[in-house]
């Protein structure tokens, strides 16, 4: 299975460059083995997760928002809510730090058909200690009615088992060990290493809520991206892994043996913030992007984009002929990709893929969320690289200042910080969604989500899903995490 993201078409927007100085708190979680349908009715849903919001009087205790697609795609009239630890549905309570909502994933886990709904919670304290943060994942049915009506199933599928595990903030869904049965590849940290996790499917209520070491990392290590995917064309879910140590970092495609057992099927030094996985030279296999790649300064192997990373570059590896004999490098100084590459950008701070102009090519859509947009510093974009036999290539860029593009570009913004695909409405094209989770920084309601309809010919008006325009009460950074 695969990622599903971006495409491109449309207007190029005039993009100039500059410097995002921190890099954000969340990245999307990756992938979803299934549509992420949780309503059944044949449309792609967005779910959104809003970790560093004050739910009942807590700060960052946390919610989902789930906007629903449909005939006239996402829209601000259209969506469940807060999907919090209040959530008559969700076990638990809301509590401070909690950071319900740090990763969302999906996947069918009950055979129904409809696309049910991951949620991480990475700060949620297990103990009684007042300092623990060993973090959950919770899974929540979906239905044809969606998760309001009162035969909503949500049940806790994995818990942290020491008091800075911080489970949850990484999620992706795949059947890893060829069992027939959906799991779940966690990130975990650790008060000294952090490890890769795997709680094996089934995921029903009352199944056991531990997991399994698959990879330990060095000191201060940690997950910082997970992508599902067919790297080696057998038909099956294999898992490609991007991780940083303390003194060494790396990415790796695991894939599973016979006999049901992990073992590598690629490994580099050079390591990423965010992971899309997509066949993108249509051979048969998955390829993998990662975005915002660096090498790690540990490691004696050649860096995949060696001088070519002062704004941010994506690396694309294939899986034609032995995986990784042959990749790709992109920046925005490559030939016909908007922009220009300057320290700052962040090019690739968030990757995803997806066939938006149906030639059954998928287009590669990279977050650039510390572009300068005129004179506004960090605004940031998003731009589309086009799909070709050959992979990625040439790519249009889009911003808060791009006709059809609600909104005004203004500095701090960080438009671009998370992108995700769907095929939100009926046209059978993969649309965008891109957020902004520092816009209007500062406020109750800050943040927002941008959802781009896309033609095969170009762009029409696009939306702006913010928690005002989705009266939601609050809404800090609303879309520091996006599912797919």
């Amino acid at each position: 299975m695969r990622v599903r993201t971006l495409g491109a078409s449309a207007a190029v927007a005039a993009l100039t460059a500059g410097g995002l100085t921190l890099p954000l708190a969340g990245t999307a979680a990756a992938a979803t083995p299934v549509h992420a349908d949780f309503n059944g009715d044949g449309f792609t849903d967005l779910a959104v997760g809003v970790p560093s919001a004050t739910v009942n009087g807590e700060a960052k205790a946390g919610y989902v928002n789930v906007v629903w697609g449909g005939l006239n795609g996402l829209g601000p009239n259209s969506s469940t809510g807060v999907i919090s630890q209040s959530y008559r549905a969700v076990p638990g309570t809301p509590e401070a730090g909690d950071r319900f909502g740090s990763a969302v994933a999906s996947g069918d886990f009950d055979g129904d058909g409809i696309t049910d709904l991951v949620i991480g919670a990475s700060g949620e304290a297990l103990t009684d200690t007042g300092h623990g943060h060993e973090g959950s994942v919770t899974v929540l049915y979906g239905s044809p009615t969606g998760f309001g009506n009162h035969d909503s199933v949500g049940f806790t599928a994995a818990k942290g088992e020491g008091e800075f595990t911080e489970l949850g903030g990484r999620i992706s869904v795949g059947d890893y060990d060829h069992d027939g049965d959906q799991d779940l590849a966690l990130g975990a940290a650790g008060e000294e290493s952090g490890s890769l996790r795997l709680r094996r499917g089934p995921l029903t209520p009352g199944s056991p809520t531990t997991t399994d070491v698959i990879e330990r990392y060095g000191m201060g290590g940690r997950t910082r991206d997970l992508a599902s995917g067919d790297f080696d064309g057998d038909g099956k879910d294999d898992l490609a892994v991007t991780y940083k140590e303390m003194e060494g970092a790396g990415t790796f495609v695991l894939r599973w043996d016979a006999a049901g057992q992990p073992v590598r099927h690629w490994s580099s030094g050079d390591f990423g913030q965010s992971l899309a996985a997509a066949d993108f030279d249509r051979d048969g296999r998955d390829d993998l992007a990662i975005g915002y790649v660096q090498p790690d300064p540990e490691s004696e192997q050649t860096p995949m984009c060696a001088d070519e990373r002062a704004g941010g570059a994506v690396a694309v590896v294939y899986g034609k002929g032995a995986f990784g004999s042959s990749r790709d490098c992109i920046t925005q100084d490559s030939p016909d990709v908007a922009g220009a590459s300057e320290a700052g950008d962040w090019f690739g701070f968030s990757v995803a893929a997806g066939d938006v102009n149906d030639d059954d090519l998928p287009e590669l859509v990279v977050g650039v969320p510390g572009e300068d947009v005129g004179t506004a510093k960090d605004a940031g974009a998003y731009v589309v690289l086009r799909g070709t036999a050959t992979g990625p290539s040439s790519g249009v860029a889009r911003n808060q200042n791009t006709p059809d593009m609600p909104g005004t570009a203004e500095a701090g913004d960080q438009f671009g910080a998370q992108v995700s695909t769907g095929r939100y409405n009926p046209d059978q094209l993969d649309d965008v969604a891109a957020s902004a989770p520092t816009e209007n920084a500062g406020e109750a309601r800050s943040g927002g989500v941008w959802y781009a309809q896309t033609t095969e010919t170009a762009y029409p008006l696009g939306r702006s899903l913010t928690p005002f325009g989705l009266a939601l009460s609050t809404g800090t950074k609303y879309g520091e995490v996006l599912g797919e």
